[in-house]
């Protein structure tokens, strides 16, 4: 463990030097003066230098190596959009600044929606919602006041497929909606006679994802919109796997109704450790007067904040994180229309290049070829060696590879989920699926050394029972 920087600070050590006072001393009322000075630590600044550059270098990141974090798209985040999003134009301006005075900013808002709607095939977006599931509750918040409006408050019950990010059914029980889980067959796709089952008067919308969370692009998605726009509902695309179709296919096309967008995956923003995130929501037509407010708008040859007819309101202060949207528009003018098609095919070939060179070395739980991101299941191997999916994943860590996502989707045992996503090398694919076979044979030759993972961190396997029932909560 590292020391903290209060065991090296030293009585009169310091990182710098306070000027005098040059206006009159303050005469702070005694009330509000502290009782006692506050425990800052008094440290040279080399050793703080030291010490925090130090703590960096054990957080793990894209920038340090491979991060196959399945579902999530961990790419590579170029860094000129980060000069971009720290221009002064951008950093240095004020919520509530006029819209006159930041032509500039609402530009940036409007190209962005823009390019969204274009990319997805839909009417109208907002770039409010502040991270994916922010968006996914947006637009469950638009249907809700879409029934309501049109006289079907009957209509409770939103469909998930059982392979759905946790975050659906969430964010339907929020919304009051009733969930009604859905199988999947055992190609991963929707069961179609499942879904004729469930549909009915009482069905609000269907909530999918496409490609799905197994990685598997529904070609049945014609019929499942039929399916469920012939009961009265409406479909509603999670637009966490869009990475593996931007360029190539539109939601809006496929018949969807609203969307959300992860600008923070997608459009790589950076992502991860809590944020900053940004869940834009789109929608066509008829879901449109339902949009979150502020909209931004063309008016009288410049860019104005609008409010929709209908709009469910706010849903978070301002214009949302507004500096990510800075981010994920350089990155969508920097590749263009070309380019973020390539950057889906790519991804698209990694993830099969991974997933055909791992199977047989690893139980591949669906057939054929996967889009984005696959999963493997460990199962079988759990059953032959008591290697388990986290063994695995802990055992990467010693290798240099992030640990893919484990234990998701629920559907697949053992499940470890890896997405490479399009920024990597074959090269690091080829040192991961390496390392991936020799942990297999390990599991088989030496399956203690793989309970005993990671064994070159600062921290080694923590004992996950005592963590729960003795949480240690602060140093």
């Amino acid at each position: 463990m590292s020391e903290l920087i209060f065991s090296k600070s030293r009585p009169g050590r310091r990182c710098t030097v306070i000027p005098k006072c040059d206006v009159p001393k303050a005469d702070i009322p005694h009330e509000l003066l502290r009782e006692t000075a506050p425990g800052l630590p008094e440290i040279a600044e080399v050793d703080l230098v030291r010490h925090y550059t130090n703590l960096s270098r054990r957080a793990f990141g894209v920038d340090n190596g491979f991060y196959p974090l399945g579902s999530c798209t961990m790419k590579y985040n170029p860094k000129v959009n980060e000069e971009a999003a720290a221009l002064r134009s951008f950093t240095g301006i004020h919520p509530l600044q006029p819209p006159e005075s930041v032509q500039g900013a609402l530009q940036v808002m409007g190209v962005l929606s823009d390019c969204l709607r274009e990319i997805t095939g839909m009417n109208a977006i907002s770039l409010q919602p502040a991270a994916g599931a922010h968006g996914e509750f947006a637009a469950l918040v638009m249907i809700k006041a879409y029934l309501l409006d049109h006289g079907q408050p009957d209509r409770t019950k939103l469909i998930v497929p059982d392979s759905a990010h946790g975050t659906n059914p969430a964010s339907a029980a929020m919304c009051g909606f009733e969930v009604v889980n859905i199988p999947s067959t055992a190609d991963g796709l929707v069961d179609l006679d499942a879904l004729k089952s469930a549909v009915g008067d009482d069905t609000a919308a269907l909530m999918l994802t496409n490609p799905n969370t197994v990685g598997k692009f529904d070609t049945n998605i014609g019929e499942i919109a039929d399916i469920v726009h012939g009961a009265g509902g409406l479909l509603y695309y999670d637009g966490a796997n869009l990475n593996a179709i931007m360029g190539i296919a539109r939601p809006g096309d496929m018949g969807f109704d609203a969307i959300h967008l992860n600008l923070h995956k997608t459009f790589s923003t950076p992502h991860g450790g809590g944020g900053p995130g940004s869940g834009p929501v789109g929608c066509n037509a008829k879901l449109a007067p339902y949009l979150p407010s502020p909209a931004v708008t063309v008016k009288d040859g410049g860019y104005a904040f609008t409010s929709p007819e209908k709009s469910v309101g706010m849903l978070k202060s301002f214009y949302g994180n507004f500096l990510v949207c800075v981010k994920a528009l350089a990155y969508i003018l920097t590749l263009g229309a070309d380019g973020l098609r390539e950057a889906s095919e790519n991804a698209v070939l990694n993830a099969n290049y991974m997933q055909e060179n791992l199977r047989g070395a690893y139980d591949v739980p669906f057939p054929g070829h996967c889009m984005h991101e696959f999963v493997l299941s460990l199962e079988l191997l759990k059953k032959e060696t008591g290697v388990t999916a986290a063994d695995i994943a802990k055992g990467l860590i010693d290798r240099g590879v992030h640990p893919p996502t484990m234990y998701f989707p629920l559907i697949v045992h053992e499940a470890l989920m890896l997405e490479p996503t399009e920024t990597e090398s074959r090269e690091t694919l080829d040192h991961a699926i390496a390392a991936l076979k020799e942990l297999r044979q390990m599991a088989a030759e030496s399956p203690q050394a793989l309970h005993d993972a990671p064994v070159t961190t600062p921290v080694g396997r923590p004992d996950e029972t005592a963590a729960v029932r003795n949480p240690v909560l602060r140093a």
